[in-house]
């Protein structure tokens, strides 16, 4: 791994609220064995930083201002930079921890963790292994095992990260502006996302898409917490 003079581990934190990146700044501080190297709200800004850096891990959340973590985890591995990611996230469903992993993170835990929990995750990820809290395990494997078939037929494994984002909070009862001010996007641009998802589902009318999608995020409230 690449370190610093000081021996410690390079840390680059990608978060959007500011509020949580330093606190998380603050835990990781506590470690004699790493150190954060930068902290990014955005993609753009954090490439610049990991290029720049070259850290040993990345934490990085899922939703970002205009963007996805999953995003930026598919650039660096275009890229070719060669940095372990961790997915630190305010979502416990499975189907963000199976993008995340699938995109090439090497772990995935949620906000609500524990702070020892989440420096466990830490460094285990810096060791060279994966990461996946029991609660998250249990809930891929049910998953797995008990929606396979309702993802079919819904056909969501055919919608982008990004429309999946949109789909689901149009399943939370958000509406198109609101979409667009918590992912800082416009409202066309949410309104081309959200006729997408209508083409790739097969559904007749907007009002088809909500109703599907408050159901699918009852369901997955349904196999994450039955």
């Amino acid at each position: 791994m690449n370190k610093p003079d000081t021996g410690k581990a390079k840390v680059v934190l990608v978060e959007d609220h500011p509020m949580f990146r330093e606190r998380l700044a603050q835990l990781i501080a506590k470690d004699m064995a790493m150190h954060v190297a930068g902290e990014a709200g955005n993609i753009e800004d954090a490439l610049r930083i990991i290029r720049a850096t070259k850290p040993d891990i990345v934490i990085v959340d899922i939703t970002l201002h205009g963007s996805s973590g999953l995003e930026l985890i598919k650039d660096l591995k275009s890229e070719d930079i060669a940095v372990p990611v961790l997915v630190l996230s305010m979502h416990d469903e499975a189907l963000y921890a199976r993008r995340a992993l699938r995109a090439g993170a090497r772990g995935y835990i949620t906000k609500d963790e524990d702070s020892s929990e989440v420096m466990a995750a830490i460094r285990q990820v810096l060791a060279g292994g994966m990461y996946l809290s029991p609660q998250m395990t249990q809930k891929v494997l049910q998953d797995t095992a008990q929606s396979s078939a309702v993802k079919d037929v819904s056909g969501l494994g055919l919608l982008t990260d990004r429309e999946l984002e949109v789909f689901r909070l149009f399943g939370l009862g958000q509406n198109t502006n609101e979409i667009a001010t918590q992912l800082s996007l416009s409202e066309n641009t949410v309104s081309s996302y959200r006729q997408r998802i209508k083409e790739k589902l097969k559904l007749k009318n907007f009002t088809e898409i909500y109703s599907h999608a408050a159901r699918w995020v009852r369901e997955q409230e349904q196999y994450g917490h039955g």
